[in-house]
């Protein structure tokens, strides 16, 4: 990938990242009515979701005509470039409907062996946290700055998970005997525990039941800033499934090794 692609496929997620805030933000913490997607639970969808999909495939449809789109709102695009844009334009609408700030919009940007630019944007706290080709950083209203991981072991380690509830009964059971080993447990926060693991704020996410737009701009983000992602057998997870995210490399394996047994 040359450097001038690079470059612009940054702008272009940038772009993406600002028209899908500027949608959302007059959208959140109002009476907004969301629309359930299953009927079997709750998996709510609402019009800013559709709205932010629809600005940010417009502006690829003008900016990367020939690149594919997989989008949580509107599916899959195809094209001939070799890159597809992963898109969620709200991860975590439930936190968004409740008005909580731990949503945000997730873009990633897959070559077809994973992400190799990704973006997890909080337009409310007015941050943008990117990986790219070997960095990452945070810009919010003080500007941009390096972030990076941290290195711990895995009994002064901080986890997070979405849901209590994690997946089945037996990936319940996994996770649970990974957090009866860490120093503190908390849940939550959605895509924005990737943005903290990123910044070496936690050092493990552990989730499973995910799709690809759930997980591939995090794993940038996540990568880049020196962290280690994968399935829990140690395989790739740009594809969503089961996912450890983890701030070193020895403390990936640690959690593996538990993983691993279930």
């Amino acid at each position: 990938m040359t450097p001038d692609l690079q470059t612009e496929l940054r702008a272009v997620a940038d772009e993406l990242a600002d028209a899908a805030r500027r949608i959302i933000l007059p959208y959140f913490r109002t009476p907004l009515q969301a629309d359930n997607k299953d009927p079997a639970a709750f998996d709510p969808v609402t019009v800013a979701d559709r709205e932010a999909e629809q600005a940010m495939r417009a502006i690829l449809a003008t900016r990367r005509p020939d690149d594919a789109i997989l989008g949580e709102e509107f599916g899959t695009k195809p094209g001939t470039s070799g890159l597809t844009w992963v898109l969620d334009p709200i991860d975590g609408t439930r936190a968004f409907i409740s008005g909580a700030a731990s949503w945000g919009v997730l873009i990633g940007v897959d070559d077809g062996t994973g992400p190799r630019l990704g973006i997890i944007d909080q337009p409310f706290l007015g941050e943008r946290f990117t990986g790219a080709f070997g960095q990452a950083t945070l810009t919010d209203r003080t500007g941009t700055r390096p972030i990076r991981t941290r290195s711990t072991d895995l009994k002064s380690a901080t986890l997070f998970s979405t849901f209590p509830e994690v997946g089945t009964q037996a990936e319940r059971a996994a996770f649970k005997a990974v957090a009866s080993r860490v120093r503190l447990t908390r849940f939550g926060l959605d895509c924005y525990a990737y943005a903290l693991l990123a910044m070496g704020q936690i050092d493990l996410v552990i989730e499973a039941g995910l799709n690809p737009y759930d997980v591939q701009g995090p794993i940038a983000v996540v990568q880049n800033a020196g962290g280690v992602v994968t399935d829990w057998q140690g395989g790739a997870a740009h594809n969503g499934g089961r996912i450890l995210a983890a701030g070193s490399p020895a403390l990936h394996e640690q959690a593996l090794e538990i993983l691993r047994a279930y």
